[in-house]
């Protein structure tokens, strides 16, 4: 029966009443019963002072123990039954002594310590009042520790606050003291667990064999050098000139800047300074050693690379016990800043030349057979104007580059899934796609930077929660692009390719470069003139002029010439009749027009406006598809030489 637990007693363990099995028990004891030799005699029914022990056996220590909720009611209360609470063991010994020697059936007599001793007790079930009282307890306690470890959260900060501050006046009075050429003695307000700095400076290594002058403990969190003041004059790689921000400035061989200006944060610890090397402003990146491979192959990249006018130059590299330091180019912001940050001076630099230069920079990287793998508006940056006050945009952090082998055009997944989160292929992420990926995840990311440009500030798949979800399901908008509007028109055809779920029908860096996206007004004025003078003698059922009609009329509105202002209609009536239902007549008319333009009369100059911007837009504007419906047409021409630089 299930009960309360009971002390585990020693029971008696004879020959004469135990019956042995094969093995212990482990949990379920024996139920096999021995009898007394007199007890089987037919005779003799007065058995009433004979023990039986069934199945008795040692406990073994891991079965549980449990006693009678209440005595036995087929068995008499005499004093032999009950063992009292208190008895030892010689009281114990002494009963199961009588038992084995009762050889008559006249009862033994029984000790006086057992006849006055009171029955074993029986457990009574827990009162409600004694639970009552564990709950309170358990929920006091709960409250304590609860209570205890809220203060713990509240005051931890505050204490690590408080020992940075006594850390940061500590290495101010050593600067002090270093630049006075005074002993130092430790205050005596720091604890001795502060003892961080290490005042015994020794020699750094560095790439340029240069002996920087910051305390390998220090440089992390703290402008100021720890070297002893007798290393003072060995350490210095220049004389140290007055004022505050020169005591500040930390030396690495070549490359100085100050901690305390701090340009931006990167991935793993990554901090970018304002320093100088060579006398020249640069920016100083400094990198923790367990991204030391990543900094090794960063430079290598950046030294192959950086000759192009769109990619980050690269300076020097150096080294101490702690840190590398990357010396680049200085620029005045990121992409970021200059999409979004309205007063932002600009300089010229219009957005579809900066992605255009963008653009440059990463077929640059492709021709290098280099991946950049982690494209976006905050790896995208401006440079510092030049002396004709002209910026330019410029490829950085080539952290996550990979570099191909020769040959190859993919690269393995195995290495894990580089790149910004929002910014990131759907090859790259996708279970479903077994081919590896190529240099066509930057195109995607490039895509997405497009629209983030043009459309000042969005992207094409959503805020920044939902947007790796919806690349994996290819759910995007290009709300911000009108869809009667030249200009939106063009850049919606690119970047829906450049974003394209399948990566084999996105089109390459070069390709993208001669996208109308990117063509001047000139050259759109230009294009139009070269395939009028090439289908004006081809035959009505050619193939070239076939593909251009087939759905021109969607492009020409049905009738071009009743979309054209009057002045222009009457002058055209003049000389031939067109057609107003053909892609082929306005584009022998725009060539016409162009050809004879001084010889207009003044009206019809000016409703056409200045060769080649006013008089491009002036046909553009009132058909919007009539270059990309012309482009995508003549790609058929693609391998000819007079369209070769237009595809």
């Amino acid at each position: 029966p299930r009960g309360s637990a009971i002390p585990l007693l020693e029971g008696p363990k004879t020959e004469g009443v135990t019956i042995e099995d094969n093995g212990e028990c482990v949990i379920t004891p024996s139920t096999d019963v021995k009898f007394s030799g007199r007890l089987k005699e037919k005779n003799k029914l007065n058995y009433w002072n004979d023990w039986l022990l069934i199945g008795h056996h040692e406990t073994p220590l891991s079965a549980p123990t449990k006693i009678l909720e209440k005595f036995p009611s087929n068995l008499p209360k005499r004093p032999e039954n009950v063992i009292p609470a208190d008895s030892d063991k010689a009281t114990i010994e002494e009963v199961i002594d009588i038992v084995e020697g009762s050889s008559t059936e006249v009862p033994p007599s029984v000790p006086k310590d057992i006849e006055e001793k009171p029955a074993w007790p029986i457990p009574r079930p827990e009162a409600p009042v004694d639970s009552m009282l564990k709950d309170m307890a358990t929920i006091i306690l709960s409250t304590f520790l609860l209570v205890g470890w809220v203060a713990f959260i509240i005051t931890y900060p505050m204490s690590v606050h408080q020992q940075q501050q006594r850390q940061h006046q500590l290495e101010e009075k050593i600067q002090l003291l270093q630049q006075q050429k005074l002993p130092f003695r430790a205050p005596s307000d720091v604890p001795p667990e502060a003892d961080f700095l290490d005042t015994s400076y020794g020699r750094t290594e560095s790439s340029a064999t240069s002996t920087p002058n910051m305390s390998p403990r220090a440089s992390n969190h703290s402008a100021y050098s720890s070297i002893s003041t007798s290393d003072v004059g060995s350490c210095l790689s220049t004389e140290q000139e007055e004022g505050d921000e020169d005591a500040n400035r930390v030396m690495v061989g070549k490359i100085s800047f100050n901690p305390k200006d701090v340009l931006g944060h990167g991935a793993e610890g990554t901090i970018v300074y304002r320093g100088t090397f060579d006398n020249r402003d640069v920016a100083v990146k400094r990198i923790l050693p367990e991204c030391f491979s990543f900094a090794d192959r960063e430079v290598q990249l950046l030294r192959e690379s950086d000759e192009h006018p769109n990619v980050i130059r690269y300076f020097c590299t150096e080294k101490d016990r702690q840190f590398q330091y990357i010396a680049i180019e200085l620029c005045a912001a990121t992409l970021q800043e200059y999409v979004e940050q309205k007063a932002f001076s600009h300089h010229g630099l219009q957005p579809i030349a900066l992605l255009q230069q963008t653009t440059s920079g990463l077929a640059y990287l492709h021709s290098l057979s280099i991946v950049h793998r982690d494209l976006k508006p905050h790896n995208i940056l401006i440079s510092m104007p030049n002396a004709h006050g002209k910026v330019k945009a410029m490829i950085s952090d080539f952290g996550l580059c990979k570099k191909l082998a020769v040959g190859r055009h993919s690269f393995s997944r195995r290495s894990g899934v580089p790149g910004t989160e929002g910014w990131i292929a759907p090859e790259m992420l996708s279970e479903d796609c077994k081919e590896n990926p190529t240099y066509t995840v930057d195109i995607f990311s490039a895509g997405c930077v497009f629209y983030y440009v043009v459309s000042e500030g969005s992207h094409p798949f959503g805020k920044s929660l939902q947007r790796q979800a919806n690349i994996l399901l290819g759910a995007y908008s290009l709300e911000s692009l009108n869809a009667g509007r030249h200009e939106d028109i063009v850049a919606r055809d690119l970047i829906e390719k450049m974003i394209n779920m399948d990566p084999q029908k996105r089109p390459s860096a070069s390709c993208v470069l001669k996208h109308p996206f990117f063509w001047s007004l000139e050259k759109q004025l230009q294009f139009f003139q070269d395939v009028s003078d090439r289908i004006e003698k081809e035959s009505l059922d050619g193939p070239i002029v076939k593909q251009l009609e087939r759905g021109g009329r969607e492009v020409v509105k049905m009738d071009w010439r009743e979309h054209i202002t009057v002045p222009l209609q009457t002058d055209l009536r003049k000389f031939r009749s067109y057609k107003g239902g053909s892609v082929r007549d306005l584009l022998r008319a725009m060539r016409n027009k162009k050809h004879h333009y001084r010889e207009l009369p003044p009206e019809v100059q000016e409703t056409l406006g200045s060769i080649p911007d006013d008089f491009v837009c002036y046909f553009t504007a009132r058909f919007p598809r009539l270059l990309l419906h012309t482009y995508n047409a003549m790609h058929i021409c693609c391998q000819e030489r007079l369209f070769q630089h237009y595809y």
